[in-house]
């Protein structure tokens, strides 16, 4: 499958790694065809790795992910709109002000009554958003059997069930059992998924070690 991973920080290369040893072919998407750390990511690989702009990873992609800072995400998704139309967008992005350092908060105006997987959504009505994988460090995203033998949740949530089937297939690829992912509803459940962040940042503060979170009932 062609894919395009829109970002280059450690989640865009976490997953962009999983999907080449996959055997997907993936292009690794950012502002320009010149970013170096795209690039360098690419030479890594003999084969089924290219980078190029947002917009060329848009129009390459089957799927696309959306690994962009979340302050940032809206404004970048609407600008390849056209090259996403009636494509799943998997947005792992989380709406965190760093404008202000530590203690990090979330983006007044993508929480409570709203979220980034919604204005997303919003913004690109004829795109079928589906948010996971937002909920962890990026190395449990694409190896999830490395803590507990993958015994550990990862929700999902989005608007359309026949994408949200299939983002579960290729999560199901990267090592994810079915057991294991929590499908809460349509994309309104990005307000609860995005908003666990804070609670995130407070375990890792207070823990040494990788860590995740389960649902137990």
């Amino acid at each position: 499958m062609k894919i395009g991973v829109l970002g280059t920080g450690a989640v865009g290369t976490a997953i962009n790694s999983k999907l080449i040893e996959l055997g997907h072919q993936v292009m690794i998407g950012s502002r320009d065809n010149t970013n170096e750390k795209a690039i360098e990511f690419v030479d890594k690989f003999d084969s089924n790795a290219s980078s190029g702009t947002f917009e060329e990873a848009a129009s390459f992609g089957e799927i696309i992910f959306n690994c962009i800072k979340g302050e940032f995400a809206v404004a970048v998704l609407k600008s390849v709109e056209n090259s996403i139309q009636n494509k799943i967008l998997i947005d792992i992005s989380i709406p965190v002000d760093t404008s202000k350092g530590a203690p990090l908060s979330l983006i007044p105006e993508l929480c409570n009554t709203n979220s980034l997987g919604e204005e997303i959504q919003k913004n690109l009505p004829d795109t079928k958003v589906v948010k996971t994988l937002n909920t962890m460090w990026s190395t449990l995203m694409t190896a999830p059997g490395t803590l507990k033998n993958g015994d550990h949740t990862n929700f999902i949530c989005g608007n359309d069930d026949e994408a949200k089937a299939t983002v579960k297939s290729l999560l199901n690829e990267i090592g994810w059992k079915d057991e294991t992912i929590l499908d809460l509803g349509d994309i309104v459940g990005s307000r609860g998924t995005e908003a666990t962040v804070l609670l995130w940042l407070r375990i890792w503060g207070a823990t040494i070690g990788t860590f995740s979170l389960k649902v137990v009932n």
